[in-house]
């Protein structure tokens, strides 16, 4: 069923209330109600499902790993192909198999475009969409399990937002930071505008506030996240602007920008790259889908083969030791061998270290759906492993280029008796914690020399003193 208004008022009391028992019984030195949460898809998600976290410590739940026993399980769902849906499925089958009486909230982006699929599976009790995603506690009310799923799916609003954070909550080393929601490209294929909405900016203000929180909490490093970031807009302010805002905030000393779409990027950005100085890091994440001219048409992208090539080429000489990877998109309607040939050497020849493949996966709704010329899921998968192999191979002659060389490394928590973390570039790196005996090198920068490679990392030493 579909929550109206006057259930909502309900629902927030019931919230309220909820809180208030909470926090009498972890007073009364009673066991706090537990709750878990597990995310699907992309960084976005990662960040409002820290969010959420932080929303669940603050109403006295104690938040345990995923697959502990639990009281309250929010599942944070993805819907961009069909292989996403049947994980967030199987998901929510297990937590409810393994807590019968368990209350089960899923959300997101698969809630929002595949409620009956979802409303068939019994034992879910909410159904919320991305409209209500982070105010997900207002509606789980004294969790008690409902006989049918209430369903909160309201329409996406197009008003720029604010985010309701909370700022005493522990914190990850590297920060993800939500500036930007929703897209107005509607490329063929793609599900998201269903799912998140039209472009909308996070209002600056509100932005700035919770990255001055992370800052005096210790991060080091935010990543700004979004579905389409470039096409920031608020007040006046672009991205560069949210750049420059975040670069004069005491204690951040760097910025990552994700995924972020080609024709969107101003052209202030590279200078701040190629500073050493600025905060702002040598990395692009830059979508291509496809290296063939005519998939891209198909596929509605806003700029054609030799339009991103250039401005690639210009990217990478323009910015000393940038990171370039991409996203491929393998298997679209009436992609043919010669055609995907052509997408491997476009990527092969291009100044990439690397690139994200995904399958072509239908989703009801979009143009690409409709089209009959759908290429057999066989052929989609042997092809997207050939490109894959070759994405390691130009990744291993990425790094190969770092061999003995000496960068700083911004470290994290660590994991076992190694410290990982990543250079300027991206390049992630490994530490053995006995290279500095004694110190706690978590949240720590140091200039480590990179003597090997393993897998996707590197592995580090301390520079010799007298080569310091």
């Amino acid at each position: 069923m579909l929550r109206n208004s006057q259930d909502s008022s309900a629902a927030l009391k019931g919230v309220s209330a909820a809180t208030a028992n909470s926090e009498n019984v972890a007073h009364a030195g009673l066991p706090a109600r537990r709750a878990c949460i597990f995310t699907l898809g992309c960084r976005l998600n990662q960040y409002e499902t820290e969010v959420l976290r932080d929303k669940l410590a603050a109403a006295g739940y104690r938040v345990v790993e995923w697959g502990e026993p639990a009281d309250l399980a929010i599942i944070n769902t993805c819907t961009v192909t069909g292989l996403a849906e049947a994980k967030c499925r199987q998901i929510i089958r297990g937590f409810i198999k393994a807590n019968p009486q368990g209350f089960c909230a899923v959300v997101g982006c698969y809630s929002q475009t595949g409620t009956p699929a979802l409303a068939r599976i019994p034992g879910i009790d909410l159904i919320v969409g991305n409209q209500d995603k982070l105010n997900v506690l207002d509606y789980v009310g004294d969790g008690t399990k409902n006989a049918v799923p209430v369903i909160v799916r309201e329409k996406i609003s197009r008003e720029d937002f604010s985010v309701s954070f909370v700022g005493e909550m522990p914190f990850n080393k590297r920060a993800n930071i939500k500036v930007q929601d929703g897209c107005n490209f509607m490329c063929s294929y793609c599900i998201i505008p269903f799912a998140r909405g039209r472009a909308r900016s996070r209002e600056l203000g509100n932005l700035l506030d919770e990255a001055r929180s992370l800052a005096s909490r210790g991060v080091r490093e935010l990543v700004l996240t979004g579905v389409n970031i470039g096409t920031y807009d608020n007040a006046g302010t672009d991205i560069l602007g949210v750049v420059d805002a975040l670069a004069a905030i005491p204690g951040i000393d760097r910025i990552r920008i994700g995924s972020i779409e080609p024709k969107t990027i101003p052209d202030g950005i590279f200078d701040r790259m190629s500073d050493p100085a600025h905060p702002l890091m040598p990395f692009l994440h830059l979508p291509i889908q496809s290296g063939c001219e005519r998939i891209l048409r198909d596929m509605h992208r806003h700029y054609t083969l030799t339009e991103y090539l250039e401005f690639v080429e210009q990217i990478a000489s323009r910015v000393p030791d940038i990171c370039i990877g991409t996203d491929i998109m393998i298997g679209f309607p009436g992609e043919t061998d010669e055609e995907f040939a052509e997408t491997c050497a476009t990527f092969m020849n291009g100044p990439f270290a690397y690139c994200h493949v995904f399958t072509y996966s239908e989703r009801a709704g979009t143009p690409a759906a409709r089209r009959p010329d759908r290429v057999p899921v066989p052929v989609r998968q042997r092809r997207s492993a050939a490109l894959r192999a070759l994405s390691s191979q130009k990744r291993r002659a990425f790094m190969e280029r770092y061999l003995g060389k000496d960068v700083e490394v911004l470290f994290e928590n660590p994991a076992g008796d190694t410290f990982p973390g990543y250079t300027r570039n991206y390049l992630r790196v490994i530490l053995p914690a006995s290279e500095f005996p004694g110190e706690a090198l978590a949240n720590q920068m140091r200039t480590v020399r990179l003597i090997s490679v393993a897998g996707d990392a590197f592995y580090a030493t301390r520079i010799p003193e007298f080569h310091r």
